[in-house]
């Protein structure tokens, strides 16, 4: 068996896409998802009628808004391998998810607006990925549209983030006038489906957009003299281009991209589907298997050491035909069996795995078995929580997921008080999904709970979710506090009448955090209360 373990870790590709909003992200999902074969045809995030919502979009407020807030996970099988891809927010206001997602991937997909490059968002999220790291590989996108140059594009990356880009593939045509792509190494089906990469293929590959733009691009291989003969100086610039780029030592190498020491680098445009083919191909080719994943000690869990996971997401009343909740499990080592009797490290009671799904956006499929990489569902698992771990055999608990600090905050209000055992059930389940941090002061009760968020749009999904699932309509006024700090007990109770902030527990741990309105009130509360445990949140927040 643990052979056979090892075999099926060794064919899952398991990564995300991240980008800042409105790169394309849920585009060049469903355009994978296309070209994998998962699906048969595409539309666009703002097509028309019944093209309107990505497969991986399922929430109506995406889908009206064309963009992601929900983390969705898509399965399908690629030239003898399992891909497992994690669509996560685009949304700078949900990066908390984002990062949750993160935690559950080898690898991810950087993709960059090829007119804007580098923005906010993509390097905070980079950040991330180097913080745990993730290898990464690079897809510069809408290259059918005006774009920077690709020379530019290159040197930007590696000046701002200090990892060295090797492109994969090179533009023929610049952004607007997208001819095709050399390929500065040989991979994928070009290579008669051999899953290494080679050396350069002579040529390009000449795209041509599919009728309607519905299904996977046409891309046709030419030799050197067919593609000087159709493209000329366009061709010609791009080769000189490429050479450059072997020049300065640009050129893939595998072992710098499993250290995150370079990013390959790929250019296309996925709402045509162009280069997405060379994108799938090459995860396929080079992204990581699933490895061995230390524990909260430190100590790695072999692949083979009975089945282990860990929630990285929880996620309630996904469809409305589906009245359920779903804790998402990255499957980390081990065969997960739908039925099996597992336990919850934290607390160290048994649960029973017997409704267990794979996910594709909005549809379900039941699970019998699943693999180190792969993405459960487990439906109704209402005792487990995000960054909870389960096990079967020998005992492992996984390091716990670290949150961002918030930077808003709002006090939620109901409007029909005889819905209040509604409105405590609707936040308690928002609470433990992640979607926001419920906090309680004294100052206001418990009929007044404050939400705290990385971004408002949090707060535009609970009042939603609050209307649309529990049938409570509430409205949330805006708090004058931009960061929190954790306190103890005892820093609880002496700022409890400090002006200018309030103190709040958080049900969700029994942790007790200060909210204030600005960085330079942190240093006059420690003036005036010597001793005051103030620290900082993990990952994010000002301050």
């Amino acid at each position: 068996m643990s052979s056979h373990i090892s075999a099926e870790a060794a064919r899952r590709r398991t990564f995300a896409v991240i980008s800042h909003p409105d790169a394309g992200k849920s585009t060049i999902t469903e355009a994978l998802a296309l070209h994998g074969r998962a699906i048969s045809t595409a539309g666009a995030v703002h097509g028309k009628g019944d093209r309107k919502g990505v497969v991986s979009d399922w929430m109506s407020m995406e889908q009206d808004r064309g963009i992601s807030i929900t983390s969705a996970a898509l399965q399908f099988e690629y030239r003898g391998c399992v891909v497992n891809l994690l669509d996560t927010p685009g949304h700078a206001d949900f990066s908390e998810d984002t990062y949750r997602v993160l935690t559950a991937v080898d690898a991810a997909v950087m993709l960059l607006d090829a007119a804007k490059g580098l923005e906010p968002q993509t390097l905070k999220l980079f950040e991330v990925c180097r913080a745990r790291r993730i290898p990464v590989i690079t897809f510069v996108n809408k290259w059918d549209r005006p774009a920077k140059d690709a020379l530019e594009l290159i040197e930007e990356i590696e000046t701002r983030i200090g990892i060295k880009p090797t492109p994969v593939t090179w533009p023929v045509g610049v952004g607007g006038e997208f001819r095709g792509v050399i390929e500065r190494i040989g991979f994928g089906p070009w290579r008669d489906g051999r899953r290494e990469t080679g050396p350069q293929v002579p040529g390009m590959v000449r795209y041509e957009r599919s009728p309607g733009g519905e299904r996977s691009a046409i891309a046709e291989q030419l030799g050197a003299e067919e593609a000087a003969a159709q493209f000329g100086a366009e061709y010609e610039r791009a080769q000189e281009e490429s050479e450059l780029l072997s020049e300065v030592e640009a050129d893939f190498d595998q072992k710098t991209f499993e250290a995150g020491q370079t990013t390959p680098t790929l250019f296309g445009a996925a709402l045509v589907h162009f280069g997405v083919g060379q994108l799938l191909d090459l995860l396929v080719d080079i992204a990581p298997s699933p490895f061995s994943r230390e524990d909260a000690k430190g100590e790695p869990r072999e692949l083979e050491t009975g089945f282990s996971g860990f929630v990285f997401k929880s996620q309630a009343n996904m469809n409305a035909s589906h009245r359920d909740q779903l804790a998402f499990i990255r499957v980390c080592s081990g065969r997960f069996e739908r039925g099996m009797q597992v336990t919850q490290a934290q607390g160290g009671r048994t649960m029973s795995t017997k409704y267990a799904q794979t996910l594709f956006g909005s549809a379900r499929d039941t699970v019998d078995e699943a693999w180190p990489g792969d993405i459960v569902g487990l439906v109704n698992a209402t005792g487990l929580s995000v960054g909870d771990t389960i096990y079967q055999g020998k005992a492992v608990e996984y390091p716990p997921l670290p949150a961002f600090a918030p930077e808003h905050f709002g006090a939620l209000q109901m409007h029909d008080t005889s819905k209040a055992k509604r409105f405590r059930r609707g936040i308690a389940q928002l609470d433990a999904e992640g979607v926001v941090q419920v906090l309680y002061s004294e100052r206001r009760g418990e009929a007044t709970p404050v939400l705290a968020a990385v971004g408002p749009l949090q707060f535009e999904v609970t009042t939603a979710r609050l209307q649309a699932e529990f049938d409570v309509p509430a409205t949330i006024s805006n708090l004058p506090y931009q960061l929190a700090r954790l306190t103890d007990a005892e820093g609880a109770a002496r700022l409890r009448t400090a002006p200018g902030v309030e103190v709040f527990s958080r049900p969700r741990d029994g942790a007790f955090l200060v909210a204030l309105p600005n960085k330079y009130r942190i240093q006059t509360i420690q003036n005036d209360y010597p001793g005051i445990v103030l620290e900082p949140l993990l990952a994010g927040g000002q301050g």
